[in-house]
């Protein structure tokens, strides 16, 4: 099933600024050797995802001036069946499972393969420094480099892009989030990198659904409840969509939590656990928020943060680690709109005060009759505004080294679709984070000011 080469491919949607991209192969990826036949049900937390957006994830790598492409392509193919070896239900389908009206599962059988396409893409719009960058980019100039999702029920996708000169390479994954949640879908990029650059390679995922035990019969609430495609679509992507990185330092992340820990104590209250990922989350928030109230707002009086927890330790018993198949929560940080909006002090600890709550709350509700109420709290939440974030530095996604160093930048573009902000480890200081933002031209430019502004506060207090 390869296509032939030089075709010229535009994804449907795409606006007449997408670069062209000349497929030179597309081929099907099997593992290797085939594992028997498979059917994985659904669990409670994969079913919740059953409607949603795939995810779409874009890894840019710089290339040496003299780096052998043949050889660059042909290892990640080559590597591929090795990695889906051990992934092998990604290699399969969604489909409902015969004989039942409800209930889903992905089915591998041998034979069953992931579509891989090599493309090039010489516009002078496709350098790999401007890709790469942090500064706003086109969705539409970054969106032709991940692929579709096969028909049918495919669950994973991947895409190796030469950029311009070929100086640089493009790696575009999608995946279905049905199939698995964040740490899956990493650790397999970890297991590919690995084989690929001849590495030791990570534990292999532990394949069992019959760990994760649903008394309490959540398949059925959250499959009744599931929301549809339109519904997981929290941002409608406009036509000049764009999409920037904002970086905290270490320094930035420390300076936020001893603004948090001086106003409690101003306050005389209990000071918010304040992490890391804590005080990026409640900068991120209050700025956006802040962002969007200088526009106006016709929403309701409170608004709120949405963010995976997972859950894999917190299960009775608890799942490995290395758990195939989604084990995240929603977590709902719940704030009034006057006061997350507020600069300087108010909002930033507000923020932080709400989602250090939520974390809390998440982690305490996990195995009682709160969960029951999950899609209906999103679906609330999304009708007064919400914020949701995806990714986690956890995944150390700027440690996939294929063989040709480690990326220069890693983009979900699929936050476009869904107004989420994405989060990983910063590329560029040890200790701090670094967020993906994706906003309509005059939205980006309210927030980039907030951003900005909120960094300068912080180094101006003494």
């Amino acid at each position: 099933m390869a296509v032939a080469p030089d075709q010229k491919q535009r994804p449907a949607g795409s606006s007449s600024a997408s670069p062209h991209l000349r497929v030179h192969d597309t081929i099907l990826v099997a593992p290797s050797p085939s594992p028997p036949q498979t059917s994985l049900p659904l669990t409670f937390f994969d079913i919740i995802w059953l409607n949603s957006p795939p995810v779409e994830r874009l890894l840019f790598y710089r290339l040496a001036p003299d780096a052998d492409v043949a050889t660059i392509i042909s290892n990640l193919k080559d590597s591929l069946h090795k990695a889906f070896r051990v992934f092998y239900p990604l290699a399969g389908r969604l489909r409902l499972t015969p004989g039942t009206s409800d209930r889903y599962e992905l089915y591998y059988s041998p034979g069953d393969a992931v579509t891989f396409t090599v493309a090039e893409c010489d516009d002078g719009d496709a350098d790999i420094d401007g890709l790469a960058a942090g500064d706003p980019r086109e969705v539409a100039k970054i969106g032709t480099l991940v692929p579709p999702l096969a028909e049918g029920g495919g669950l994973f996708a991947l895409q190796a892009t030469l950029l311009s000169a070929r100086r640089g390479l493009a790696i575009g994954v999608t995946v279905h989030h049905a199939a698995c949640d964040g740490s899956n879908s990493t650790h397999f990029l970890h297991t590919w990198a690995a084989a690929c650059s001849g590495t030791e390679a990570p534990p292999p995922p532990v394949i069992d659904r019959t760990l994760l035990a649903d008394p309490r019969g959540l398949y059925n609430v959250f499959y009744q409840e599931a929301p549809s495609t339109d519904e997981m679509e929290f941002a409608k992507m406009s036509a000049d969509q764009l999409f920037a990185t904002f970086t905290l330092s270490k320094d930035d992340l420390q300076r936020i939590k001893e603004v948090v820990a001086d106003e409690a104590a101003r306050r005389g209250v209990a000071p918010p656990r304040c992490s890391s990922l804590v005080a990026t989350f409640g900068f991120v928030w209050s700025c956006y928020q802040r962002a969007k109230e200088s526009c106006g707002s016709g929403e309701g009086p409170m608004t709120c943060i949405l963010f995976p927890v997972n859950h894999r330790s917190r299960m009775k018993p608890p799942l490995p680690e290395r758990y195939l198949g989604n084990c995240v929560g929603p977590a709902f940080g719940m704030a009034p709109k006057s006061e997350l909006a507020v600069a300087g002090v108010g909002g930033l600890f507000t923020a932080c005060a709400a989602v250090a709550s939520a974390i809390d709350e998440a982690v305490r509700d996990i195995g009682t009759s709160s969960m029951d109420a999950w899609l209906d709290r999103i679906k609330e939440a999304s009708a007064n505004g919400i914020l949701s974030v995806a990714g986690s530095p956890r995944f150390r996604v700027y440690e996939l080294d294929f063989g040709f160093g480690r990326p220069l930048k890693v983009d979900i573009v699929s936050v476009a679709r869904t107004g989420a902000v994405a989060v990983a480890e910063s590329r560029s200081c040890i200790g701090g984070m670094e967020v993906g933002v994706s906003l309509q031209p005059a939205g980006m430019d309210r927030y980039r000011k907030c951003f900005t502004d909120g960094i300068a506060w912080l180094h101006q207090r003494s």
